[in-house]
């Protein structure tokens, strides 16, 4: 008999099935697509928080502060846990002062939820709730969606290149919707990240290694020559103002003495470099260099609104890209909200204390 539906097997769905056969439990995981993992197989594996909690409400001041407390206050706990399922750490620090945090190896990653979580239905959407058994919600946003991304983030949303799983539609969104929840602040807001422009070839496994993060180093501007000045360490306000721009691209154009600053691992040269091999349109002059940029949608930030049990509606419960509320009005890590509150849904939605 199954004790809680989970929609979506991306790492929120994964650790709320992990942590409620962990509970005794069973869970019944629905994942629209043929294999596991979501958007956290394409990402950089880290997971982190801020250092400080204050910064944190500074740089995420549109955010729930009980959401953003639970946020911060558990992560380091539910990391241990994630550790003790057999999830590889590849690096035991993020290479920011700025965060604390793990880097972990996503296909390792993907492995030791999956394990742990138990059998999955691949390729079987959840469409409804199943009678009166407790559902999460943990569907990845609706990053994939172009109408819903240009009805809520941005008119460009058909030119905005997609960095996150396709199964990204927002069927979670629905499905609270449609069980009485509601959206929370922030639906306009998304991750994006500036990448190579067509014509260059961007494939899903070079969605990190691609990424164009030298904003800071380099005068940003719109196919009009109109400036934007990066204000943001993670450089999330330049590639939310590049997707709201003349077919979501900007121009990075670079002093050749900047090329050797190093952006945590990498020089703002290799990531030029690697944006030319791709195939982006890049301009050498003798003092500068300027590459041709495109906004990158990875998820959405907003979703549906939640309390600190994670519980949107009653019954149901939403983790992951799917609950808005924690990162609004700037950038945290995405996979850290989806360990916490992908524990604290499942226990939730089985009466257990969260």
């Amino acid at each position: 008999m199954t004790d809680v539906v989970v929609a979506g097997a991306g790492m929120a769905g994964l650790v709320a099935a992990a942590e409620a056969r962990r509970l005794g439990a069973a869970p019944e995981v629905f994942e629209k697509l043929d294999r596991p993992g979501g958007s956290m197989r394409l990402s950089s594996g880290v997971i982190w928080r801020h250092r400080d909690f204050d910064r944190f409400r500074a740089e995420c001041p549109g955010g729930d502060p009980e959401l953003q407390r639970l946020f911060f206050e558990r992560l380091d706990a539910d990391l241990d846990w994630l550790r003790t399922l057999g999830a590889p750490v590849t690096e035991r620090s993020t290479g920011n002062p700025l965060t604390s945090g793990l880097r972990f190896d996503p296909e390792g990653l993907t492995r030791a939820l999956v394990a742990a979580a138990g059998g999955l239905r691949l390729g079987t959407p959840l469409r409804e709730p199943q009678g009166a058994v407790p559902m999460v919600l943990a569907t990845g946003g609706f990053a994939a969606d172009r109408d819903l991304v240009r009805e809520h983030v941005t008119p460009e949303a058909d030119h905005l290149l997609l960095r996150a799983a396709p199964g990204s539609t927002g069927d979670g969104l629905r499905l609270g919707l449609d069980a009485g929840a509601r959206t929370g602040a922030g639906l306009g807001e998304a991750y994006m990240r500036a990448m190579p422009a067509p014509p260059a070839r961007v494939e899903p496994a070079d969605f990190v290694r691609l990424a164009q993060l030298y904003a800071g180093h380099a005068e940003v501007t719109n196919v009009h020559g109109e400036r934007h000045a990066t204000a943001t360490w993670s450089e999330t306000d330049t590639a939310q103002w590049m997707a709201r721009q003349p077919r979501a691209r900007a121009w990075f154009r670079v002093r050749r003495e900047a090329l050797g600053e190093r952006v945590r691992e990498r020089t703002v040269g290799e990531m030029v470099e690697a944006a030319e091999a791709a195939g982006a349109p890049v301009r050498h002059e003798a003092d500068h260099v300027t590459v041709e940029t495109v906004a990158g949608i990875t998820t959405t930030l907003g979703g549906l609104e939640i309390d600190r049990a994670a519980r949107a509606a009653p019954g149901v419960f939403a983790c992951g890209a799917d609950a808005g509320g924690i990162a609004t009005g700037g950038y945290a890590s995405g996979l850290a909200a989806a360990l916490v509150f992908g524990r604290i849904a499942a226990r939730a939605a089985l009466g257990e204390t969260p």
